[in-house]
């Protein structure tokens, strides 16, 4: 029996197996207008080939909490009514392939109102539908980016509103995990690290009031969430500063914090805080911060980064390092990556009645 392919159990949800698709923005939706934000036919075709594939778990991007929570004015959003109620077509058809449908819900922070990445992914005015980012503090992310407005106590409680009311729509729409998006430089992970936060309130300085936000996030996205399904966090494990930064040795600490607050699975990224920061990337360069919140915690994680072989996987999983494995590129490369893998580690993944004859 292939680890890689054993079913998981979170909650009273049952993963068919550990082969999951990381959240990956697609930068595709109309950016203003009343379908702002709304998935379309490209994200149809996206997510649901990957179901087809055998994918175990489908997250999709991050998803704005508000119009100012995007990364650019093309991404999408779960504000409104019309924007859950098209996300009903995509979640239904990869419950029909036995695929769990999942979301990140996220706000962007100091890094919102950003280009598409094949436009420069430059900051944007309001000529080309930008806006003012919002941050824990006005500290921009690097030269040539706007200083975001410092938020208000006030306007944190908002934010915190806004994750729960994306939360209650996303159930409405079909999803059966929700992905808070705590990592890579954007609101959440901006007021934990003491690198973007600089605030002297109770929601900076100390670790506890750094976590503050993240921690009254959690709590109204969880009390919201159905009891009987899990709520994950994505983190960045590290922000690979020296000093100044976020570290592992806080990520290890957190978790334990987070799982008391009733999320049930951490997924370990690492980076995008800090601007030029040199990154050792490599095969499965980020598994070991997995491994050590495994080991060193009760929270179940998944790893991600550079995950491409089925071997790798395997191990992974077999090892203990982590519960399941978050595939991003190679699922962009190859679709049907779960199907393929299967067949390589003598295992079995969906195949959709339509495809047979390929098997």
């Amino acid at each position: 029996m292939s680890a890689l392919f054993e079913p998981y159990t979170l909650r009273s949800l049952t993963f068919p197996n550990r082969v999951w698709m990381a959240p990956m923005c697609q930068y595709s939706a109309e950016m203003s207008g009343p379908d702002a934000g709304v998935p379309n036919d490209w994200h149809f075709s996206h997510y649901t080939a990957r179901a087809a594939g055998g994918t175990g778990l489908v997250i999709v991007e991050a998803t704005a909490v508000g119009p100012e929570g995007r990364i650019s004015p093309a991404d999408l959003g779960i504000w409104n009514d019309t924007q859950a109620e098209a996300f009903r077509r995509i979640t239904a058809f990869l419950k029909g392939q036995g695929t769990i449908p999942g979301i990140q819900l996220a706000h962007a922070g100091r890094k919102a109102s950003t280009d598409r990445p094949w436009k420069g992914g430059g900051p944007v005015g309001p000529e080309a539908h930008g806006w003012q980012p919002l941050g824990p503090s006005p500290v921009a992310f690097d030269e040539g980016h706007l200083v975001p407005d410092e938020l208000t106590v006030e306007q944190i409680g908002e934010v915190v509103g806004q994750f729960a009311d994306a939360a209650r729509r996303a159930l409405a729409a079909g999803f059966e995990v929700a992905e808070v998006h705590g990592a890579h430089g954007y609101l959440i992970g901006e007021f934990l690290s003491p690198h973007s936060n600089r605030r002297t309130d109770e929601y900076g300085g100390s670790f506890e009031n750094r976590t503050r936000f993240a921690l009254e996030v959690v709590d109204a996205v969880r009390a919201v969430w159905p009891e009987e399904l899990p709520l994950f966090f994505r983190i960045s494990a590290t922000d690979w500063l020296d000093e100044a930064g976020w570290t592992a040795d806080d990520t290890v600490r957190f978790a334990k914090d987070l799982y008391a607050h009733g999320v049930d699975l951490l997924d370990v990224s690492s980076g995008g805080n800090a601007a030029r920061v040199r990154i050792p990337t490599g095969p499965g360069y980020q598994v070991p911060f997995a491994a050590r919140v495994r080991a060193e915690t009760s929270m179940p994680v998944a790893a991600v980064g550079m995950i491409t072989e089925p071997d790798q996987a395997e191990k992974i999983i077999g090892n203990g390092e982590a519960d399941a494995v978050l595939l991003g590129r190679e699922l962009l490369r190859n679709p049907f990556w779960a199907r393929h893998a299967a067949h390589e580690l003598g295992a079995e993944a969906h195949v959709p009645q339509q495809y047979h004859r390929s098997v």
